[in-house]
């Protein structure tokens, strides 16, 4: 018998394969590294319960540059304090609770100074003349998600961006509404981005609560416009709260140019957070009742449960009676015709590979019967994920519920894994 020699022809499309298969999981791995390195985060810079009042312009004149400026300081603080509804103080005494100054936006001259200031007043010292004017924090732990458009691009912590930086220089010391305002650094990248604001799914956003420790979230979302290079932007913003992108409110701004753009993102942020204060005082700004749901799993506790099965067999039985299926005799305590079942606990480990599967497998489980709950402990999307499950029987039942379910079931020593 004779073989053909293999011709080095035939040899080369495998190796061309090869390299193209190499070269694409190596650009897979060095995409995935690019979209958490890198510097993207900007971590809050403002997050102190002084009491800020901002936007206080004042245009004085003065012997000299340096003392109009010193005026229109005094002249400020003086501002703030009436704005806040302070009592009529000496300006010395106003100043000895004033902590800090920020500077906005500044003209100087020889003799004049021209300012849009804010004014920082310490809350230890300004707070027992304030009284009860001082507001504090009622609101649930919100997670904030800025969302930023602009030549057709939605940004969140991909990439550096003005929004953001607005939102991590605000200082919400004196706000109702308790911020939970993410840096944005590694992973926040990809698990915060604006897909994740339409998307529905409660498991999903268990996960991110749980992560950062919020009750719910506030998509405060700006959409830049520019006219041209170097020439006036249009800012369209859009007040949106719960996982469901709720609306609450908009507003439209505009700046001069590119350099006027942070003071009107830093006003924007101010309005958005009347907007969300407004909310909460109308008692729409709550956390999602499904969402709480979701993060308790509550089971029934067995005793209740028993109770609930007795007082259902006792309305069957009166049925039965009336319809005359039943003859009237004496009741048998169901309690004690049959022992109560034990409830456990076991471990179920089953794929995870996008929100909707995690959805459809907590439901096919907790729809087995004898199963009194089913609560998620560990997720991993695009991996596997861990469930305990609380059950009435043994864990060889369990196994067979879930196999009657359509699963493939794995059973260890104490856990199940489970598949399709």
């Amino acid at each position: 018998m004779r073989f053909a020699p293999m011709l080095p022809g035939r040899s080369i499309p495998r190796l061309v394969l090869g390299v193209l298969a190499f070269a694409a999981l190596a650009f897979a791995v060095a995409g995935l590294v690019a979209q958490v390195a890198g510097n993207r985060g900007i971590a809050p810079v403002a997050s102190s319960s002084d009491i800020d009042v901002s936007g206080i312009e004042v245009d004085v004149r003065g012997d000299n540059a340096e003392d109009a400026r010193e005026r229109g300081w005094r002249e400020a603080q003086r501002k703030a304090w009436e704005r806040i509804n302070g009592p009529s103080l000496p300006d010395s005494q106003i100043e000895a609770m004033v902590s800090a100054v920020v500077i906005e936006q500044e003209l100087i001259g020889p003799k004049r100074y021209q300012a849009t200031l804010g004014v920082i007043f310490d809350r230890t010292r300004a707070g027992q003349y304030l009284g009860s004017g001082a507001r504090g924090r009622p609101s649930a732990p919100m997670l904030l998600l800025p969302v930023m458009a602009s030549a057709g691009t939605y940004t969140m912590y991909e990439v550096r961006n003005p929004w953001q930086r607005a939102w991590a220089e605000f200082n919400p010391g004196t706000s109702q509404i308790n911020y939970l305002r993410p840096a944005g650094a590694g992973g926040d990248s990809l698990l915060l981005n604006h897909g994740q604001t339409q998307r529905r799914s409660r498991a999903w956003w268990r996960v991110i609560l749980d992560q950062f420790g919020a009750a719910d979230v506030l998509v405060p979302a700006a959409r830049l416009e520019y006219s041209y290079p170097g020439g006036p932007i249009t800012g369209a913003f859009t007040a949106r709260y719960g996982p469901d992108n709720r609306y609450l409110d908009q507003f439209t701004m505009s700046a001069d140019n590119p350099a006027a753009l942070p003071q009107m993102l830093s006003q924007a942020v101010r309005r958005f957070d009347s907007v969300f204060e407004d909310a909460l005082r109308r008692g729409v700004l709550r956390p999602d009742p499904t969402l709480e749901d979701s993060r308790s799993d509550l089971i029934l506790d067995p005793a209740i449960a028993q109770l609930i099965e007795i007082g259902r067999a006792m309305e069957a039985r009166e049925a039965a009676i009336a319809a005359g299926e039943v003859q009237p005799g004496p009741i048998v305590d169901p309690t004690q015709a049959a022992p109560a079942a034990v409830v456990n606990a076991y471990v179920v480990q089953f794929a995870s590979p996008d929100a909707a599967s995690i959805d459809a497998t907590l439901a096919a489980v907790r729809s087995v019967p004898g199963v009194r709950g089913a609560a998620t402990t560990s997720l991993a999307f695009g991996g596997t994920s861990v469930m305990t499950v609380s059950f009435s029987g043994s864990l060889g039942q369990l196994a067979d519920g879930l196999r009657a379910q359509g699963y493939t079931v794995q059973q260890g020593s104490d856990a199940l894994a489970i598949s399709r």
